[in-house]
């Protein structure tokens, strides 16, 4: 894994284990890697890794199942998906909507490149 180092590693790591959540690699009720190997396969401090997954175990994003492990919460995949949707209206859509004032380009621009964008991928998916 490349870190940035705009951005604090176990936020990263974090970023990392939502990812999975969201493209399905580890559902809800999946158990994940422990704390030791997650730092072995991303070359990182295993006190980091713990960081990130106390910070998703407060969020609920992850479950500790005494004795056996770490698992994706239950609702992890919704809950996930909520805090990234609040992210991009609260974070990403301001600045998107501030550049495309700056460059003159209208909604209408962006709904047909859009759709243009979601003819491609369902080319490239069959």
């Amino acid at each position: 894994m490349q870190f940035n180092e705009q951005k604090s590693i176990y936020l990263q790591i974090a970023d990392f284990i939502c990812d999975k959540i969201l493209d399905g690699t580890w559902p809800d009720g999946q158990r994940i890697p422990s704390i030791r190997d997650m730092a072995v396969q991303l070359e990182v401090n295993p006190n980091t890794v713990t960081r990130t997954y106390t910070m998703l175990l407060d969020e609920g994003t992850l479950q500790n199942k005494r004795g056996i492990g770490y698992f994706t919460g239950d609702d992890a995949r919704r809950m996930v998906l909520e805090k990234r949707r609040n992210q991009f209206v609260e974070q990403d859509l301001p600045a998107l909507f501030k550049t495309m004032v700056t460059l003159d380009i209208g909604v209408g621009q962006v709904g047909e490149l859009y759709m243009k964008y979601l003819e491609e991928q369902n080319h490239e998916d069959k």
